[in-house]
């Protein structure tokens, strides 16, 4: 697979873009800027670049008011600081008035770079996807991430993007148009239906071309949207093969597996396996040996799915 930029690079750039396209869009820090990359942002628009510092509640809060006078602003923290410290004002001051937030979690999953467990954050899209009128996104690669943060930045209420560190393989290519609330096939098989979302989708691809190796035809399914979930679109790749197992890079417990569960459960209801975080808190370390050691390296997601069809 084509290597593409990491996602931190691709959302800076668009919003550089974005920036020049539209006044009303602003970017609001959290102390994160040469991480997440809204320096790119700071460098190019500075009029419209507010250094908040590490307060995220007051961040939140501030961004609030902004998008209750007409501004978009976009968020830059990491998804562990979004999520579990600005919770309340996220829930209270821009959930429940449908005000035009966008949150940035970045540095999500397990991929932080090292900076440790206390950066780590595997339940945020189950938190996120609970709040009334959130939506809730995970881009798999540069391309859809482009298209992401313009569609996001224009999404009626608030919006959490989940994006990551590293640099990450293509899925896509020019010709591809994301949309908001659609899951798109990105492997036809006859044998399991893989669903995945965010990068995961990345290697559950390569999962994919070991099975095949093996003797197992295995479609992939990327969801990048996580809510409004396409429920429609999971019912009918569930339905071409029979079988769904679910992977993602984040816990089991009310993520990607549980909205496809739920969808399934109403629609389709076919056998299912989930392949994620369990529960409990993550360890520090090097990404690949951590996406190892919790089963979802590619060559790690093969072996389990393996195990799971007997």
């Amino acid at each position: 697979m084509t290597m593409g930029k990491p996602l931190r690079n691709v959302w800076g750039e668009t919003l550089v873009e974005l920036g020049a396209e539209d006044p009303r869009v602003v970017v609001m820090d959290g102390d994160l800027a040469n991480s997440t990359m809204a320096n790119l942002f700071e460098q190019a628009h500075p009029e419209r670049f507010f250094e908040m510092g590490i307060a995220e509640q007051n961040l939140l809060g501030a961004a609030a008011g902004m998008a209750a006078v007409g501004l978009i602003p976009w968020i830059s923290t990491f998804a562990a600081f979004a999520v579990s410290r600005a919770l309340d004002p996220i829930r209270v001051l821009i959930a429940q008035p449908h005000l035009g937030v966008k949150i940035t979690g970045a540095y999500s999953g397990l991929l932080a770079g090292k900076t440790g467990k206390t950066h780590l954050s595997f339940d945020d899209l189950a938190v996120m996807r609970a709040l009334g009128s959130m939506t809730v996104l995970a881009p798999g690669d540069e391309i859809e991430t482009r298209q992401a943060v313009r569609a996001a930045t224009y999404a009626e209420g608030p919006v959490y993007m989940r994006l990551t560190r590293q640099a990450s393989p293509l899925i896509f290519d020019d010709t591809y148009r994301f949309e908001i609330g659609k899951a798109v096939t990105v492997r036809d098989g006859a044998d399991v239906t893989l669903i995945s979302t965010g990068v995961q989708t990345t290697r559950v691809l390569e999962a994919a071309e070991i099975l095949e190796g093996l003797g197992v035809d295995a479609g992939v399914l990327h969801v990048p949207t996580i809510k409004p979930f396409d429920g429609d679109g999971v019912a009918e790749a569930a339905a071409a093969t029979g079988r769904v197992i679910t992977i993602e890079e984040h816990t089991t417990l009310g993520g990607l597996g549980g909205a496809v569960a739920e969808a399934l459960g109403e629609r389709h209801p076919v056998p299912i396996h989930r392949i994620g975080l369990p529960d409990g808190f993550g360890e520090s370390g090097p990404d690949d040996e951590l996406l190892d050691k919790y089963g979802l390296s590619a060559p790690r997601v093969a072996e389990r799915i393996k195990q799971i069809l007997g």
